[in-house]
């Protein structure tokens, strides 16, 4: 499931907090802030897809995430080998490091990460 961008934006706001107030997340927008029946909405919508709930304390609501960040990225990126790279992280790779003008510090860190990875597999 992928999110519209408004809705990825507030999901960023619940993750980086972890639970939070309706305040709270207004005051975490950056300026122009959006409505709090924007948010308000935003926020039905959220729950209708059964990416966030929240406890009640009297009136008021705290919100958290039903899903962690990692796996909604993760599944996002493999949306994206899929449909765009035949389904193939290797080819993905390759596109990432030519296109994306890697400096050779971040090459490197890519290569230890990939190295480390072959060494888990290996075991």
């Amino acid at each position: 499931m992928k999110l519209p961008e408004k809705e990825e934006q507030l999901m960023e706001i619940i993750w980086n907090a972890n639970q939070i107030f309706m305040k709270e997340i207004l005051d975490a927008y950056p300026k122009p802030k959006p409505a709090p029946t924007t948010v308000a909405t935003l926020l039905k919508r959220l729950i209708d897809k059964d990416v966030i709930s929240y406890m009640e304390y009297g009136n008021s609501r705290q919100y958290y995430a039903k899903i962690k960040k990692t796996d909604y990225f993760s599944t996002q990126v493999n949306g994206l080998i899929r449909n765009f790279f035949n389904d193939s992280a290797a080819q993905f790779a390759s596109f990432f490091t030519k296109e994306t003008n890697l400096t050779k510090e971040e090459l490197l860190d890519l290569q230890k990460i990939i190295e480390q990875q072959l060494k888990n597999q290996s075991k």
